[in-house]
């Protein structure tokens, strides 16, 4: 059985860990906050490129463009979004799920595009085909500029034909209580609604088609930084929920172990005294 001495290392050490757990769990709360009102703030810009965009097509209605149409699948791209870093709950290993969750169900052949050291890792454990060769961290500080090349690189596979559709699997942010693992249609774009607003009297400078050309790689550039975004938001949530819960639990094992300590220490004392009380009686007979 444990000495006091042991407990009381035992309780010292918890001790620490509940402060370092509830820092940790202050600093995310932070973080949150701020990738929060980026990511809400960002939807409107989203929001305005897709109208724009679909202003665009509605004005030529025979429009085509390979961004735009649906082919038969022969290869899949995954995008898979994960944290740099552990100490999240179950926010990466429940990406992972997902994912596997989703191979198990095609019998195709894919290849998968990492943002987060965590995916990148484990695809790479795995022996997964990858597009990038290395790891494209995913920084609390989210640059618009980090994942350009992620993106552009899918694109140019899906326009040579090296995949035929796009998948991107996150977390998706419910609340700082929930969130939940989603896939998303990345290529083709299928989600563009014709406007209802007359634009084909507008003059477009340059041609319409050179327009779409240039509008798309934005849309699709933008979508991959929002759902980012909302990954981030998602991991930050996880991880202060899950520093919370560790900070709860040590206070809960300190509270035992005091508990122990306490019971321990004062059997030693009944000890002591009944042997105390006991020597006394012998020098007294």
């Amino acid at each position: 059985m444990a000495s006091l001495r042991d407990i009381k290392k035992r309780i010292e050490a918890t001790r620490k860990t509940s402060q370092i757990t509830k820092a940790m769990n202050m600093v995310s709360a932070s973080k949150l906050r701020k990738v929060e009102k980026k990511y809400r703030s960002f939807q409107p810009i989203k929001a305005k490129v897709k109208t724009i965009l679909e202003d665009v097509i509605s004005s030529n209605p025979e429009l085509e463009h390979p961004l735009l149409e649906e082919r038969e699948i022969k290869k899949i791209g995954y995008i898979l979004i994960s944290s740099d870093r552990g100490l999240a709950g179950p926010y990466n290993n429940n990406v992972f799920k997902y994912f596997e969750n989703v191979l198990a169900e095609i019998d195709k052949e894919f290849i998968v595009g990492t943002i987060g050291f965590r995916a990148y890792s484990y695809c790479k454990k795995r022996g997964y085909p990858l597009l990038n060769k290395e790891s494209i961290n995913s920084r609390d500080e989210i640059k618009f500029i980090d994942f350009q090349a992620m993106s552009r690189a899918f694109i140019k596979l899906y326009l040579e034909k090296g995949v035929d559709k796009i998948e991107i699997i996150y977390t998706d942010f419910i609340n700082t209580l929930t969130q939940t693992v989603k896939k998303e249609e990345f290529l083709p774009i299928t989600n563009l609604i014709k406007s209802d607003v007359m634009v084909s009297d507008y003059l477009f400078e340059p041609t319409t088609e050179e327009v779409i050309n240039e509008l798309l790689p934005i849309y699709l550039e933008n979508t991959l930084y929002g759902i980012i975004l909302d990954a981030k938001t998602s991991e930050h949530a996880a991880r202060m929920t899950a520093m919370k819960s560790a900070t709860d639990n040590a206070k809960d094992i300190i509270q035992k172990q005091n508990l122990i300590y306490n019971r321990k220490r004062q059997e030693q004392i009944t000890i002591e005294l009944t042997d105390i009380i006991g020597g006394a009686n012998a020098v007294n007979n």
